[in-house]
């Protein structure tokens, strides 16, 4: 990797897509049916395909890498603070990345797996359960889509030259006054709402140029897409230009950020 540390080895990256297919086979047995949807603590939805998903993926990266622990949105509550911030390497997992989306039933929902080494996001992997699509990068090595048509290298979109209007993410569940006045400095768009974290995917295949969020989200709902977008070439920065890293604080908490398919963009001027 371009940063001296060690490239992720081929079987951890194929076992890792592997659960993540059959993470979405076990989200997509609850989803052809009727399903009941509970509220979390924090009024958050929960559903049965976000446990059954959960459990395919801890189950399945115990065995696939037993030294190392699994963080997931839906066990994230039973382990402290003080014991995974000494984790050097974790799985960090949203089972069911988007449960809204899910509910409303639209597809744009996904399986979220993420490697993380001293708080930087090593490989991520996202599968798209309804599409069948899958994603997944490691920065300083590539990344790639793997869908019915096979495997292909992605590359974010680089803008030098380039007429026409900046492709820009815009959240179905999450839009707020600050979002839109973002969206109003950057002036030339073209509004491509998506759910969860398929927005980054799209960064990384150079079909979105920009992807502004304000507001809560957590750690678990930007690793993956992180590790893609950056293997892609692109960027997910914090409003002071730190690039964001992981399970080095006391929450789990993200605050803003802004995801870039083109670093070279003048995201600065619009925030």
């Amino acid at each position: 990797m371009a940063d001296g540390r060690a490239p992720v080895e081929p079987a951890i990256v194929e076992g890792a897509i592997a659960i993540a297919h059959r993470a979405a086979e076990a989200i997509l047995a609850v989803y052809a049916h009727a399903f009941d949807v509970v509220a979390k603590a924090d009024d958050s939805p929960v559903t049965a395909a976000d446990l059954a998903a959960h459990h395919v993926i801890v189950d399945g990266l115990h065995r696939l890498t037993p030294d190392i622990p699994v963080l997931s949105e839906e066990a994230a509550d039973a382990v402290p603070a003080s014991e995974r911030r000494a984790w050097r390497r974790m799985w960090l997992v949203d089972p069911l990345d988007g449960t809204r989306d899910f509910v409303k039933r639209n597809g744009e929902f996904s399986v979220n797996l993420a490697l993380i080494d001293d708080g930087v996001a090593i490989l991520g992997v996202i599968q798209a359960p309804v599409t069948g699509a899958l994603w997944y990068g490691m920065p300083g090595i590539g990344a790639f889509r793997r869908d019915s048509g096979g495997e292909n290298a992605i590359r974010a979109r680089r803008l030098a030259g380039a007429a026409g209007p900046l492709r820009v993410a815009a959240s179905r569940s999450h839009r707020d006054p600050r979002t839109a006045a973002v969206l109003a400095r950057i002036g030339d768009i073209e509004p491509r709402p998506l759910g969860s974290s398929l927005k980054f995917c799209r960064l990384a295949e150079g079909a979105l140029d920009v992807y502004p969020r304000f507001g809560p989200t957590n750690e678990w709902d930007t690793a993956a897409g992180q590790a893609i977008l950056e293997a892609a070439g692109g960027v997910v920065l914090a409003p002071d230009g730190r690039p964001f890293r992981y399970n080095q604080r006391q929450t789990l908490l993200n605050g803003d950020f802004i995801a870039l398919g083109d670093p070279d963009l003048p995201w600065r001027t619009w925030l």
